[in-house]
């Protein structure tokens, strides 16, 4: 991710625009990674706004349509701005930086958000902050008035990666595992489709497994070194399973099912996240992105932190999804660290960080 030096940020935006304390700095922050347009306002580490503008045009075609999702952005952009504004109560002049998600994701929704956020910090002369979206699920466990201690475990878990970061600083990260193959989100997605489940699956998943037997089904679990996943291995076993059922098996079993791919999937990522908390001997646990809004898996983790005595920091729901306040957090740490982006800065859909 390219960033530019503070001297070079000072010529466009003027000495005095970056001349904040830390509860003074307003942030106008936009996350356009895949579906969801998302505009926040933060003063300080206070999030007074956080809107989401989510997309339908997707659930016919069982996943996300790339161009149909830039095409939403473009049209969702300007009023989910001016709404974020609206329920912060501030203007445009009040705003002291703006932030966006550079990377990764898709990338025709990216360019919608980077060239937005790039044109405003243009004309109001403010300076530009570039922000992953990986690391800001992560720090998103920094909103609040009860964030972790440093240093602290994050499982991220979501659509398109499954991770466990070791977070030394808000700047500094370090990622200890990752999937190799599969993300735990497209297994909940997957198998969902194979159960005959409207998209997105994964949520129905985790409702219909409220009223199963977890222990109903056994499915496969991935032999993997380290603290990496995989979770190919387990679509297979569940496609495997079911195409040896008779008719109508899916439907009378559907709760067990949902409950036995729950598990197990939950059941892949604790036992990597237990060893990690015993190699690196960190007991301040989180857990980040979009499954970490599944029940069960925080029912687990909650359980899991007691037996072992760990602390457990769960973030709201609001910051589980994609979310422009997770990109307003970070940047808020990357303002006081001077990394600012410049106005050539272009979207990665895959990015390294």
């Amino acid at each position: 991710m390219i960033e530019t030096k503070l001297s070079d940020t000072k010529e466009v935006c003027g000495e005095n625009n970056l001349q904040k304390t830390k509860d003074e700095l307003t942030i106008l922050a936009i996350e356009s990674s895949c579906d969801d347009t998302s505009v926040a306002i933060s003063r300080g580490t206070i999030i007074l706004a956080n809107i989401i503008c989510g997309q339908t045009v997707h659930e016919s075609f069982g996943g996300v349509v790339p161009e149909l999702a830039s095409r939403s952005h473009i049209q969702n952009i300007v009023p989910t701005v001016d709404a974020a504004l609206n329920m912060a109560k501030i203007s445009v002049a009040d705003i002291d930086a703006i932030a966006f998600t550079q990377a990764p994701g898709l990338i025709g929704s990216l360019l919608v958000g980077v060239q937005f956020a790039k044109s405003m910090a243009m004309s109001l002369k403010k300076p530009l902050i570039a922000v992953h979206h990986m690391q800001a699920h992560v720090l998103a466990n920094l909103i609040g008035s009860n964030p972790p201690c440093f240093p602290f475990l994050c499982l991220t878990v979501s659509g398109g990666h499954t991770q466990i970061v070791l977070v030394k600083s808000p700047l500094e990260l370090d990622v200890i595992g990752e999937t190799i193959d599969d993300a735990a989100g497209e297994a909940f997605d997957k198998c969902a489709k194979l159960l005959g489940l409207p998209y997105p699956g994964g949520p129905l998943i985790d409702k219909y497994a409220k009223e199963g037997n977890p222990l109903a089904f056994r499915f496969a679990e991935p032999m993997i070194p380290n603290l990496d996943f995989s979770f190919s291995g387990l679509k297979t076993s569940v496609l495997y399973f079911l195409q040896k059922q008779e008719r109508g098996f899916i439907e009378a079993n559907l709760n067990d099912l949902c409950a036995s791919i729950q598990f197990t999937i939950v059941t892949i990522l604790l036992k990597k996240l237990k060893k990690a908390v015993n190699e690196t001997k960190v007991k301040e646990v989180c857990i980040a992105g979009g499954v970490s809004a599944n029940s069960g898996l925080r029912t687990e983790l909650t359980s899991l932190g007691i037996k072992h005595g760990w602390k457990i920091h769960i973030p709201s729901f609001e910051y589980c999804t994609d979310n422009a306040a997770m990109i307003a957090i970070t940047a808020y740490f990357k303002y006081f660290a001077g990394k600012f982006a410049s106005l050539d800065s272009t979207p990665t859909a895959r990015a390294i960080w």
